[in-house]
């Protein structure tokens, strides 16, 4: 009944809409396969996209052709820029989204991609044979073949929900869980593990009392993510701040003997960095109050995401709780918080391409590889559709290094330290951050996304015309020179030193205490000039020029660890040779496998020594 695909994909969350779209753009012919056509890329969790690191991500699926950073533009209620006193690096975009407008817009987007067709059933189990995925099989018995199958499960694979001592089989509220994926993958030798992920209650928000919180506006300008012309917020609405107190916890630890938390229930880990509303008051019982965040679900919609109150409690105490919050004295609740127990797959059975070791041609993305996020998820389906489509028509795979991208650093952290917990992504998990801004994942990776045949010929000409025209303005800020008696007095005024010979732009530009729209009030034809330039070429040059130094030793540090990227390692390299080395080391060398000695150097367990004995044997 069904034609024979080059690539399937399984599930329509955030990482199934990206892997479908990457591979489908690129030449495949894709069917997208789930439960559930009316829940194509819901947001599951807190209605928003991007924040710290988050923010970084998103613009680096935009930069290499994906769709995220498009839908998020289409369909946001409100812009901020976290981290805006912190240096270049932190700064991180964050969008809250209209919840019903971005899985709509998701699926309109991927609906008018002539390659990817849709098939609306649970996968049951995978087509295998000689150690190479063919295809799935559904629910119904029908066998669908393919070249590729990129699996995209989310929380659904045996997922368990749970209300204080309520529990019962689903992937998301009101949806039945998938049977039969993790069974099959387990006789075929691959190990899996639990997870558990919570959500908050929602509510009505016309039972809000909003004067008793502190309203949380958007940014002035608001920005965007995608580097294309995508629309610019001109209204917002507003998100708001409250506080829980000793009120609030003293009634949600009359729950705590029916938490399933608490009981044994849940034996899956949760985000260590995303705690249960119980869980903080339990571990930080020297707190007396904690945020939460009041956030709007869209345009048309009375309904509010309770951020930072996440609980599997009963559904009673989560009310009676609410209630002690100053602002929801008289709130009504739409529905309780819950927790999800679901099965992963530790990410070390992958390769970096997201290819598992054990069959050939089947990829991994999202919630089954062990993280949280939808950011986190649409990297990883991008990045799996790409590599699924290249593999298929024998292309070289791709793969971003973590000097690269933090896509890189995702993906490197999980396949060679592998995660027992929700992996979330954070600055600090980057050593590159100050390369890795995101002001310029365009000038990383756009050129890499052409080369894919991903990213259209429109996005690569804006990309080279912000270089060029960057450059341009880096050139003459070096080389345009201002007399002390034409800038003094204004220096003065800044509150900065006055100079006693002719300066460079880029020279002044330096001093913190001057940014580049202060360096235009200083002269006026200056400030004619720049006035030729957007914001964003402006916050470039400004940010080359203040962090040059640290931007260059970064840069050397990186191109070091790439010359240990080069450095190949042959897949039937015998380790056992290696008598000189740590048995643990030679036995996680071994299972790893890893394919240069930079990736043998990050491997959870291989320690320095074991590296020097390693590059000896091989004469580097």
């Amino acid at each position: 009944m069904l034609p024979e695909y080059d690539v399937i994909v399984v599930g329509a969350g955030h990482a199934g809409c990206e892997a479908a779209a990457a591979a489908a753009n690129m030449g495949s012919k894709v069917l997208l396969v789930t439960m559930n056509m009316n829940t194509i890329a819901q947001m599951s969790c807190n209605p928003a996209m991007g924040g710290v690191a988050k923010g970084q991500i998103v613009r680096e699926v935009d930069a290499l052709g994906g769709m995220s950073g498009i839908i998020t533009d289409k369909t946001m209620i409100q812009f901020r820029m976290l981290n805006r006193s912190k240096g270049a690096a932190m700064w991180s975009p964050r969008a809250q989204s209209d919840r019903m407008r971005f899985a709509e817009e998701w699926r309109m987007a991927l609906e008018k991609i002539p390659n990817v067709d849709f098939w609306q059933e649970m996968v049951t189990g995978l087509l295998v044979k000689d150690g190479r995925v063919g295809g799935v099989r559904t629910s119904m018995g029908i066998e669908i073949k393919a070249k590729a199958v990129v699996l995209t499960n989310g929380t659904f694979l045996n997922g368990v929900i749970h209300i204080g001592e309520k529990h019962f089989g689903g992937g998301r509220t009101a949806e039945k869980a998938a049977t039969g994926i993790t069974e099959q993958l387990q006789q075929l030798g691959f190990e899996s593990g639990r997870m558990k992920t919570g959500t908050p209650p929602r509510v009505d928000g016309r039972s809000l009392n909003y004067d008793r919180m502190e309203e949380q506006l958007g940014d002035e300008n608001p920005g965007k993510f995608s580097y294309l012309d995508t629309p610019r917020l001109t209204k917002q609405k507003s998100c708001y701040i409250t506080y829980t107190n000793q009120e609030v916890h003293d009634v949600l630890k009359t729950g705590f003997e029916k938490s399933p938390m608490f009981t044994g229930r849940i034996q899956g880990l949760g985000p260590r960095y995303c705690p249960s509303v119980e869980d903080k008051i339990n571990r930080f019982a020297d707190k007396e109050r904690h945020q939460i965040f009041v956030e709007p679900e869209g345009w048309n919609t009375v309904e509010i995401y309770v951020n930072g109150f996440s609980t599997s409690l009963p559904e009673d105490v989560q009310y009676n709780a609410l209630r002690k919050i100053p602002g929801f004295e008289n709130v009504k609740m739409f529905r309780p918080g819950y927790a999800i127990e679901y099965d992963y797959f530790p990410p070390t059975q992958l390769d970096l391409t997201l290819e598992t070791r054990l069959i050939q041609n089947l990829y991994f993305a999202g919630q089954i590889n062990g993280t949280t996020g939808y950011e986190e998820a649409a990297c990883q389906g991008l990045m799996a559709g790409i590599n699924a489509h290249n593999k298929i028509h024998e292309k070289e795979p791709f793969v971003l290094k973590r000097s690269e991208a933090y896509i890189g650093v995702l993906i490197d952290d999980l396949i060679n330290k592998g995660t027992e917990e929700p992996y979330r992504m954070f600055t600090s998990r980057a050593e590159y951050r100050l390369l890795l801004r995101q002001d310029n994942a365009d000038l990383r990776l756009t050129g890499k996304g052409y080369a894919l045949g991903l990213a259209t010929p429109e996005r690569y000409e804006k990309m080279l015309l912000k270089k060029k025209r960057t450059g341009q303005l880096l050139n003459d800020l070096k080389h345009k020179k201002l007399m002390p008696e034409a800038v003094n007095a204004n220096l003065v005024e800044m509150d900065t030193a006055p100079v006693k010979e002719k300066v460079a732009l880029s020279t002044l530009l330096k001093r913190p205490e001057i940014s580049i729209h202060q360096l235009s009030a200083l002269d006026a034809e200056l400030g004619a000039y720049l006035g030729q330039y957007e914001e964003e070429i402006l916050e470039q040059a400004e940010i080359a020029v203040k962090y040059e130094s640290y931007i260059e030793k970064e840069e050397k540090t990186a191109e070091r660890m790439r010359e240990l990227e080069n450095f190949q390692i042959s897949q039937a390299f015998d380790y056992d040779r290696l008598i000189a080395m740590s048995k643990e080391g030679r036995d996680k060398l071994k299972k790893m496998r890893p394919a240069t000695i930079g990736q043998a150097s990050r491997i959870s367990g291989v320690s320095p020594s074991d590296i020097s004995i390693l590059m000896v044997y091989l004469g580097r």
